[in-house]
């Protein structure tokens, strides 16, 4: 007997129906890969905090929830779990590391080759490097941004993206000015 693989067929078997409704219904949507350069302006001392990031995002669909309660997404819409690390190269060479928990809202449908999207979420991150603006090393950070793919093939795109980031550890101890950092990134997205 011979299995169609349309599941609207009727000779499907509901084991092969199954394994295409699963496969269709993934949430594991994909990798980026970002670098670049944060700037930030530390207003207790003289100098600027200089950060060269590493992201690795894994990228989670949030669509198939979204869309059977509420209204249909032409763009993306995913959750983001980053981990990343990043050189501090002034004040002092340095290193911070941390995770972040983010929501990718994308602008045009997921066929386009060109994919705006925005950005945002929360995270924590530890400093080693110390600062006036912040009494503690382990901080909480706050992520908002906008960019874009540029698909260079169906699985595979470039990526542009600014990101303002916010630190600050929630006066757990003081003191907690906080530290604002601007970021220009690029990298690749592989999407599966």
């Amino acid at each position: 007997m011979a299995f169609s693989q349309d599941t609207k067929d009727a000779r499907v078997s509901p084991g092969v129906k199954k394994a295409i409704d699963k496969k269709e219904g993934k949430y594991f949507k994909g990798i980026e890969v970002l670098t670049g350069y944060g700037l930030a302006k530390l207003k207790s001392q003289q100098g600027n905090y200089r950060v060269v990031p590493l992201f690795i995002g894994f990228d989670y669909d949030l669509k198939p929830l979204v869309n059977k309660k509420y209204l249909p997404l032409p763009g993306a819409f995913q959750f983001v779990l980053e981990p990343f690390v990043s050189y501090v190269s002034s004040l002092n060479n340095n290193v911070e590391f941390g995770n972040n928990f983010l929501l990718k809202v994308g602008f045009l449908p997921e066929t386009y080759k060109f994919q705006p999207y925005f950005k945002g979420g929360v995270g924590f991150i530890y400093m080693s490097q110390h600062t006036r603006e912040q009494g503690s090393q382990f901080n909480f950070n706050q992520y908002a941004g906008f960019g874009a793919h540029f698909f260079l093939s169906k699985d595979l795109a470039f990526t542009l993206e600014y990101r303002f980031r916010h630190i600050s550890n929630a006066d757990i101890e003081k003191p907690n000015k906080g530290i604002n950092t601007n970021f220009s990134l690029f990298g690749l997205t592989k999407r599966f």
